[in-house]
């Protein structure tokens, strides 16, 4: 169908431009989704969602105007030099994430449906697998634990026993004094023994006597921002 609709390189049929245009949108859509389901840390942003996509349709759309006219091309270069892009990207992956729509939207836009179908869902299986094992992950810690407790010794042994209770492994940071030397902060790499115990932990660590300003940060809230 490719060979019918994109003979002529100066005018594109308008069925031409309605299948790229529509393959385009369900490549970045493609894209998009999974983007919405791997997705980790805090700088998520629903306009870079939908920016994805529109990438893909603007993409397409720039290939089936340009064709291969060669002062076509040159003059949407020189208007798109205009146009200051001033979104920061904090995630390396965010970058790949726009190439792969722009790059589905080039290939729809220039007729190499296989390519584009082929190569975006190459993409997707491979980001999906990387991120689903979690590769290039070495966290070995699942979160922070900070609580100041008076500086006599039954309180650090109930500190110890909560923590062998509820964790696998745990390792002290920082032990440093405060309130002039009668409160000790107290900060702990923890591992839990069950996922999701970490309100039972502070629960357990607050009711030592005396223990306040109990907090715990999971790594999984703020790894790889």
């Amino acid at each position: 169908m490719s060979d019918i609709l994109y003979q002529s390189p100066d005018v594109v049929l308008w069925q031409a431009a309605l299948v790229s245009i529509l393959v385009s949108y369900l490549l970045a859509q493609s894209i998009a989704f999974v983007y919405m389901r791997t997705h980790q840390g805090v700088s998520y942003s629903r306009s870079f969602v939908v920016a994805l996509v529109a990438a893909g349709l603007v993409s397409a759309v720039l290939m089936l105007a340009i064709g291969n006219n060669l002062a076509r091309g040159i003059g949407i270069v020189g208007t798109l030099a205009l146009i200051r892009f001033r979104m920061q990207l904090h995630d390396p992956l965010d970058m790949i994430y726009v190439f792969a729509s722009f790059a589905g939207g080039v290939a729809a836009g220039t007729g190499n449906f296989a390519t584009g179908g082929i190569g975006t869902a190459a993409f997707l299986i491979v980001v999906s697998t990387l991120q689903m094992t979690g590769f290039g992950s070495r966290h070995r810690h699942d979160g922070v634990l900070r609580v100041q407790l008076p500086a006599a010794e039954v309180s650090e042994r109930a500190l110890l026993a909560a923590l062998k209770t509820y964790c696998r492994q745990f390792a002290a940071i920082t032990v440093c004094e405060v309130a002039q030397g009668r409160e000790v902060e107290r900060v702990y790499q923890i591992t839990l023994r069950s996922p999701g115990k970490e309100a039972l932990l502070v629960h357990e660590v607050a009711a030592i006597e005396g223990a306040h300003a109990v907090s715990i940060a999971m790594q999984e809230a703020t790894h790889e921002i």
